[in-house]
């Protein structure tokens, strides 16, 4: 009869299908299991320790435990790096058309870009990008641009100012063209947080659309102010 504990692909097959028990441990297995155990729970007495604490007990140190500060030391510059990479921006980034195609189009893999396009002197466009500044630091992992209009596309019609274009991996998915698409001067940061976290470029923390919450409070204020039926007719009485 053939082994259960033998490194075959038939045993393999079985074992992935339940007819056959887990492999046994060697007893060599056993051991690197148990090591790299100690290991992770003596990193883990280090991740308590400060800078100050881990210095002062270095002289102290056999080889385990430097392994494991060592080990301990990879695993926060993995974080670090990871999260310089995911926070490289925080900044609304000005571009001209020479910058269009390397900021946008070639921004990189996985990566959100939110363009404004706008042009001194309309104040909506003055609105959007004070909103932008916000919305670029608490958003430091989308890339958020302004540009004026004419410098990005020729003869850009002033009409469609503002304008926001949401790009992935360089492709367009998504675009707000003109005054009305924002509701005008009443435009909220959250609002255009919302707008944006729509089309999946932001992961937004809001329930629901603040537009939503002022459109209740307007009809409910609307309803309180129009005269029901029956106040009319005592009035008539």
């Amino acid at each position: 009869m053939q082994d259960p504990n033998a490194d075959t692909e038939w045993n393999d097959i079985l074992r992935k299908k339940g007819i056959l028990p887990p492999k046994e441990q060697t007893k060599e297995e056993e051991v690197d299991g148990e090591q790299l155990l100690q290991q992770q729970s003596v990193v883990k007495t280090y991740e308590d320790m400060t800078l100050e604490e881990l210095e002062e007990n270095e002289d102290d140190f056999n080889e385990e435990d430097e392994r494991a500060v060592e080990m301990y030391r990879q695993q926060r510059i993995a974080q670090w790096q990871a999260t310089q990479i995911k926070n490289k921006f925080g900044e609304v980034l000005e571009i001209s058309g020479q910058d269009y195609v390397q900021e946008v189009t070639k921004a990189g893999k996985d990566l959100w870009v939110v363009l404004h396009l706008y042009k001194q002197g309309i104040p909506l466009c003055a609105l959007i990008n004070q909103h932008f500044t916000g919305l670029a630091k608490k958003f430091p992992d989308v890339k958020f641009i302004k540009a004026i209009s004419t410098t990005c596309i020729p003869n850009y019609p002033d009409k469609n100012l503002p304008s926001i274009f949401v790009y992935f991996e360089g492709d367009i998915r998504a675009q707000f063209i003109g005054p009305l698409v924002f509701g005008g001067m009443n435009l909220s940061k959250d609002e255009l947080e919302w707008k944006l976290s729509e089309t999946g470029a932001i992961k937004t923390e809001l329930e629901e659309n603040p537009r939503k919450q002022i459109e209740d409070q307007l009809m409910s204020s609307v309803r309180c102010s129009v005269p029901s039926k029956e106040d009319s007719d005592s009035d008539d009485e």
